[in-house]
């Protein structure tokens, strides 16, 4: 086996990076009429492909907002969750309790799903009245079914937005009546709209539905996209008085989907018509490249103490970029791991992303993961990865020590 330096692992990451760089030049150039630039009104935006997760507009998206009713999204999600480890089931039945009557009911003054006093709910039901009927009522009984109080739910909800990743986001209760400090970012909520998506399709089918009837009252899904022939499948409308008419919405176009969150709008016409604005511009100003296929490998990590010397990184989904039509901007892209990686390596493993930018935005990041398995060497073949890892290591130590002193 011929042995790798120090300095040879950093300069096989860096080729890495720059043959995807290489590729990423031909990409730009094969664009075509220059992208439009895009403006709306609301003051918190967000526009993301899915299937990427580049970032195709912003604006206030890191800004702390109240999601008034969108956030039942993540009690819809501890539902969709406890369904999916057997804890609720179709036959499971929620009791409308007079706390659920009395401030989610028809007296309360926001949207309903009109169940009676005391009356029991089966889950199938009750999740149509949140999603589709956007019920105050159903998402308190959902809470009081599930935790015993909403407030001990709301500590279920914090729990899943921190392992999907909502960073500035808290919620203190399952409806999205105002609290002082219940707020969520745009960002946040395009994060757990794609979750939500990706997690449970099946589920997610939901909140298509145009219609619910509950109690002899028929209601309208809220959500305005969905009357629009845009592709639009959900998500979710929120409105308070202190944030303004908000939406988390997402469409499909020839397979592919984006994701938007608006919020702070003065009127319900102005989220419908800026939500369409922005999912039309996404859609006709960005054009597809796909850059390696799913399990292609896109670059190599160093091992230590292995068997073989590097092992293939690789994408689970197609690397596919974004690229505005006619922009010329320089994009970068690395491939960086935390290496090198200690046998034994096993296939499928997390090891590293794959970024890349155009000038500070991050335009695609995605996880690299092992393509192989690669077990340890023999005796010989660790005993010299260590002796190079001690004497490379003394090395930057003594650079460190030089520069320091320059």
């Amino acid at each position: 086996m011929t042995a790798t330096t120090g300095a040879g692992r950093a300069l096989a990451r860096r080729a890495a990076g720059l043959a995807l760089a290489a590729i990423l030049g031909a990409a730009v150039a094969a664009s075509g009429a220059r992208a439009q630039a895009f403006q709306t009104l609301a003051p918190h935006a967000i526009l993301i492909d899915a299937d990427t997760g580049a970032v195709l507009f912003e604006k206030g998206a890191d800004e702390p907002f109240s999601p008034a009713s969108m956030a039942k999204l993540m009690t819809v999600e501890v539902l969709f969750d406890e369904m999916r480890k057997g804890k609720l089931g179709p036959d499971t039945e929620f009791t409308i309790s007079e706390n659920a009557w009395r401030r989610g009911g028809a007296g309360g003054g926001g949207s309903s799903m009109f169940a009676q006093l005391n009356s029991k709910v089966k889950l199938p039901d009750l999740l149509r009245g949140i999603v589709v009927q956007s019920g105050n009522d159903a998402a308190i009984a959902a809470a009081e079914g599930v935790a015993g109080t909403e407030d001990n739910f709301s500590q279920i909800m914090n729990r899943h937005a921190k392992e999907i990743g909502l960073e500035r986001s808290t919620f203190r209760n399952a409806t999205g009546y105002s609290a002082p400090d219940q707020k969520v970012t745009a960002r946040d909520m395009a994060k757990l709209a794609i979750h939500l998506i990706e997690a449970y399709p099946e589920q997610y089918k939901l909140f298509a539905e145009r219609e619910f009837t509950w109690n002899k009252i028929r209601q309208q899904n809220r959500n305005p996209l969905l009357t629009l022939d845009i592709g639009a499948d959900g998500l979710k409308t929120g409105y308070l008085e202190e944030s303004g008419y908000g939406l988390t919405g997402s469409a499909v176009q020839n397979g592919q989907r984006l994701v938007l969150v608006v919020s702070g709008l003065k009127t319900a016409r102005d989220r419908a018509a800026e939500s369409r604005k922005l999912l039309e511009w996404g859609f006709r100003a960005f054009e597809a490249r796909q850059i390696f296929n799913a399990g292609e490998t896109v670059a190599e990590a160093e091992t230590y103490g292995a068997e073989k010397g590097r092992v293939p990184l690789v994408t689970k989904k197609p690397v596919r970029l974004l690229l505005p039509r006619g922009n010329s901007d320089r994009l970068v892209a690395r491939a960086t791991y935390q290496g090198p990686l200690a046998a034994p390596v096993e296939e499928g493993r997390e090891v590293g992303r794959l970024k890349v930018t155009r000038g500070e935005q991050v335009v695609l990041d995605m996880p690299l993961y092992t393509a192989e398995s690669v077990p340890a060497g023999t005796m010989t073949q660790r005993a010299l990865d260590a002796a190079l890892e001690v004497g490379t290591g003394w090395f930057r130590q003594a650079l460190s020590r030089i520069t320091s002193k320059s």
